[in-house]
């Protein structure tokens, strides 16, 4: 239930702080007074549009606040606007998005407005009611579980499809291009060896030449041979060092020297022997680099280890192909598996659906007879409907007022008629679809006297199990109130400000205001003497 409204600074409300009761809450006042303001009001805690207008003259934000008492505790929703047009939401003073907020609002209470009978042209909304009154919460959710998979399963099968065409569109060009590169076999680290070689036999000649000078210098260029010098320094130092004994080392380190030499002479053989200085090589090995750098250039590499990436991901793409083609059969087959679960759930619907909408029509002609419509009949037709979250059926309500040729609601119910319908239907979703809180601005307008009497009773046995507010021009309703609310406008002097308040009215300020709703603002012993009678009923 609505605990409390608290209001700053929105259109005519300046500051208001108001708190409401279990039961049946009346609220009325006169035209222009301001109760569509203050439903305005609950209409931002909703979800509603809102903009920097709506904020008083003068102020610069507004802020709508209500609390509610729910079956978790306390719960406590906020809305915010500023002048610079936006807004902010908030739940228990948590800061949540607008549609979490619309979310939990719609869980606490309903208003139903004057223009909600256009609701009777709404298919989804009929279907609605039919379902709460059937019972089918269970099989709905179970319907909206498949139908959800249904329509990922089909959206990924029309994506793996598309990317299958693709494929096959692309198969002989990835096919190529994957041959050519593995036809080239390549090897990691093959490029800097062919450069090395390349730049070897490119100047072979030159290198077996300067090879060749080093080796006939240190073999002493046709006379004395390097090595014989170190030889014959060698014992001349080993027989000076027998009369001076620190010449012995330097013998033996012109002996390491000459192991060197010879070890430095035969890496220069060695090395003249591995030059290669054959053309057919050199051509050999510079076509091997120019196919190498072709195929770097044609796929953006910059190494051989990249173009075996790019083999790679041709040869995983030529793979792909055959993935996809398997994804794709095992999708079609779950698809196939979904929509044959979706129309089961859906024809249980049905079934549900058809035995309900009898009891259901009986149900609200029941409530359209006592509200003095004798020869009304209502009925509920069910047709075939495109498969979707909701089943395969589309509700449509017939009503006819003499009992005669029923049509569609919306295209032949009047005004008055159209209220009674509304409320007949709203007394079936307090019911069965346990709404903490319902908030019936005027839905008795174009009805009065004894009917207005009759609305005003089945209002009040609502109020019974839930707290219902009724926003109303009718002394009938009005009297059946747990609480009695006045809305009024007040003008300030000093300020030339006009603003609107609520208060609650009771003993005999409330049967003056019933007596007002009689007999407008000539109020009468006789229109006081009827206000009490009306209390009293």
């Amino acid at each position: 239930m609505l605990r409390s409204l608290h209001i700053r600074n929105y259109v005519l409300i300046d500051s208001l702080d108001v708190t409401f009761p279990e039961g049946l809450v009346i609220i009325t006042g006169q035209t222009g007074a301001g109760k569509s303001i203050l439903l305005g009001a609950l209409g931002l805690l909703a979800g509603d549009k809102a903009d920097a207008s709506l904020i008083s003259q003068g102020a610069e934000t507004c802020v709508v606040e209500g609390e509610f008492d729910t079956e978790e505790g306390l719960r406590i929703i906020r809305r915010v606007l500023y002048s610079s047009g936006r807004s902010r939401s908030f739940i228990d003073d948590c800061p949540v998005q607008l549609q979490e907020l619309s979310e939990l609002s719609a869980r606490l209470f309903d208003i139903h407005s004057q223009h909600q009978s256009l609701l009777l042209n709404d298919r989804h909304f009929q279907l609605g009611l039919l379902d709460n009154y059937a019972g089918s919460a269970d099989l709905l959710a179970q319907c909206r579980s498949v139908w959800d998979n249904l329509t990922r399963c089909r959206a990924r099968l029309q994506q793996a499809r598309e990317e299958l065409a693709r494929s096959n569109a692309e198969s002989d060009y990835n096919a190529a291009q994957y041959a050519e590169l593995q036809a080239a076999a390549l090897r990691d680290g093959e490029l800097e060896e062919l450069e090395e070689e390349q730049l070897t036999l490119g100047n072979a000649e030159e290198i077996l030449e300067r090879l060749g000078t080093a080796r006939d210098l240190l073999y002493g260029g046709g006379s004395t041979p390097v090595n014989d010098l170190l030889q014959q320094a060698r014992k001349s130092l080993e027989h000076a060092g027998k009369y001076l004994p620190e010449l012995q080392e330097l013998g033996s380190r012109i002996e390491s020297a000459r192991i060197e030499l010879d070890d430095i002479l035969s890496e220069i053989d060695s090395a003249a022997g591995r030059i290669d200085s054959s053309p057919r090589r050199l051509e050999q090995v510079e076509q091997r680099l120019s196919l190498l750098y072709r195929l770097m250039t044609k796929h953006g590499c910059n190494s051989v280890a990249g173009l075996a990436e790019v083999r790679d991901r041709y040869g995983k793409a030529l793979e792909g192909t055959s993935d996809l083609s398997e994804e794709c059969r095992e999708l079609e087959a779950e698809e196939k598996r979904l929509r044959e679960s979706h129309a089961a759930v859906c024809d249980k619907l049905h079934k549900l659906r058809d035995e309900a909408r009898a009891d259901f029509a009986a149900e609200v002609t029941g409530h359209l007879r006592y509200l003095e419509m004798e020869r009304a009949s209502f009925s509920v037709g069910l047709q075939d409907a495109a498969p979707g979250a909701s089943g395969s059926d589309a509700v449509s309500f017939l009503f006819s007022a003499d009992g005669l040729a029923s049509t569609e609601v919306s295209k032949c119910a009047s005004g008055g008629e159209l209220s009674r319908i509304m409320l007949s239907l709203k007394a079936l979703m307090a019911r069965f679809k346990g709404m903490p809180t319902l908030i019936f601005d005027e839905i008795d307008a174009g009805v009065s006297g004894s009917v207005a009497a009759k609305m005003g009773q089945m209002i009040c046995r609502m109020a019974q199990t839930m707290q219902v507010f009724s926003i109303t021009h009718l002394p009938q309703v009005a009297a059946k109130g747990t609480a009695h609310y006045v809305v009024s406008k007040t003008f300030d002097p000093a300020s030339g400000r006009t603003s609107s308040g609520i208060a609650r009215v009771e003993g005999a300020d409330r049967e003056r205001e019933i007596a007002r709703l009689l007999s407008g603002e000539s109020i009468t012993e006789e229109a006081l003497a009827n206000a009490r009678a009306l209390m009293e009923e």
